[in-house]
């Protein structure tokens, strides 16, 4: 197995008398797209501030088999970063934010690679003074694409972005992840997370509660058959009575384990005389796995 590109050991970190992270391990597989999820305050930032020696800490960072220290960190210009907003000249342009902050003779087709990769077409040689959010945020994306990183971190990197944008960096995320990039990703719009990362680590009150797949994950998850009747009170009275778990209070909505169930419903219905016109499927997605999760947590 590849070694890890970035390895997370004991990492504890504390403002003052309160500790914000407690003994955080983790580690990022090369070519992986890892998510890091929790609610707000629950300590990501603080852990990629940490990581990227933005912020002193306890612990150890590897990166790249380098030890990385707040002190000494000549390994992070291996890594790209976006962290929480993107730090932003008023008077230069877009291209010239790119030039600046490239290594050495960076060859302008690449710099043109990324701004096409992202749209930036229009505004790229344009003060930055006068960009929009959006058109700020994918500027510091750039940034932290520039130099050909082999691990990359960002921030809530869809702040700001419209639904065409978000898909751009989507691709663009894969495409680096398909060249062998790292990834290292928060975001509160779990919907989106959803489709980018293979690998969570989730985060609760500066602790990792969980570390899993995506697809782990979303395999443990509930499944919902919601069915459409003739009568849709007698249906819920019926399903109640024989033991099948109902949700929500408008449709009738059954949580189940698995599909074999469908059937059972159906002829539950069908021998007390209730007609079914419609069936659906639905699956918990990330979104409500986590807050399962970390509803679970708060209750020990």
């Amino acid at each position: 197995m590849a070694e890890a590109v970035l390895t997370v050991k004991n990492l504890n970190k504390s403002f003052g008398r309160k500790q914000v992270l407690h003994k955080i391990s983790f580690s990022c597989a090369p070519g992986r797209i890892v998510g890091l999820v929790g609610a707000n305050g629950a300590g990501k930032t603080t852990i990629m501030k940490a990581v990227l020696s933005l912020t002193s800490s306890t612990g150890e960072v590897t990166i790249d088999g380098q030890k990385s220290t707040f002190d000494h960190h000549p390994v992070l210009d291996e890594v790209g970063a976006l962290i929480e907003y993107p730090g932003i000249y008023p008077y230069l342009s877009g291209r010239d934010h790119l030039k600046l902050f490239a290594m050495g003779n960076k060859n302008t087709q690449d710099i043109q690679a990324l701004v096409d990769a992202l749209n930036m077409d229009k505004y790229i040689d344009t003060k930055a003074r006068n960009y929009s959010l959006g058109m700020k945020q994918k500027l510091g994306i750039a940034m932290a694409f520039l130099n050909n990183p082999k691990l990359v971190i960002l921030d809530e990197p869809m702040n700001g972005l419209d639904p065409q944008a978000t898909k751009e960096l989507r691709d663009l995320i894969i495409a680096k992840r398909d060249e062998g990039v790292t990834f290292l990703i928060s975001s509160h719009i779990l919907s989106e997370l959803q489709k980018l990362a293979e690998d969570l680590i989730i985060i609760d009150h500066g602790k990792i509660v969980q570390e899993t797949t995506m697809d782990a994950l979303l395999e443990s998850n509930n499944h919902f058959v919601v069915v459409s009747t003739t009568d849709d009170v007698k249906a819920k009275q019926v399903l109640s009575e024989t033991g099948y778990k109902l949700v929500g209070d408008v449709e009738v909505k059954i949580q189940t384990k698995t599909d074999d169930a469908v059937a059972d419903v159906l002829k539950t219905l069908s021998d007390n005389q209730v007609t079914v016109t419609d069936v659906q499927h639905q699956d918990e997605d990330l979104e409500g796995s986590v807050l399962k999760l970390l509803d679970s947590e708060d209750q020990k």
